[in-house]
């Protein structure tokens, strides 16, 4: 079994954990003999499916037909967005509450929030 990757953000699927997975293949129509391309999946970590289903629009025709296809399941059932939030605590978990660095900060008026 070959290992996976999220299309968007490069964060390796194992085998077996909830993700999106879109299978893409061309095929001619009305043309004999008929040809088909190899299908090619696509997979996607709960994390950037729900992240690009609240997202603007992409740009291309083909974009936008994936887009509202990944729209479609996260708004069809909570379970995507459930598995969402349960990584993103996950990651949470992994970061220094002091900032990136684990380096205290000092408020300062520069005018931003660190989270």
């Amino acid at each position: 079994m070959e290992n996976l990757y999220c299309l968007r953000c490069n964060r390796e699927l194992e085998a077996g954990r909830k993700s999106v997975a879109m299978y893409m293949f061309a095929q001619t129509v009305g043309i004999r003999p008929r040809q088909k391309s190899a299908a090619q999946r696509i997979c996607f970590c709960p994390q950037c499916s729900v992240s690009l289903a609240m997202g603007p629009p992409p740009e291309g025709a083909l974009n936008v037909a994936a887009w509202n296809m990944i729209r479609e399941l996260v708004g069809s059932d909570p379970a995507l967005n459930q598995a969402a939030w349960e990584n993103l605590r996950g990651v949470v978990g992994l970061l220094p509450a002091t900032g990136t660095d684990g380096v205290p900060r000092r408020a300062s008026g520069e005018g931003y929030f660190e989270f």
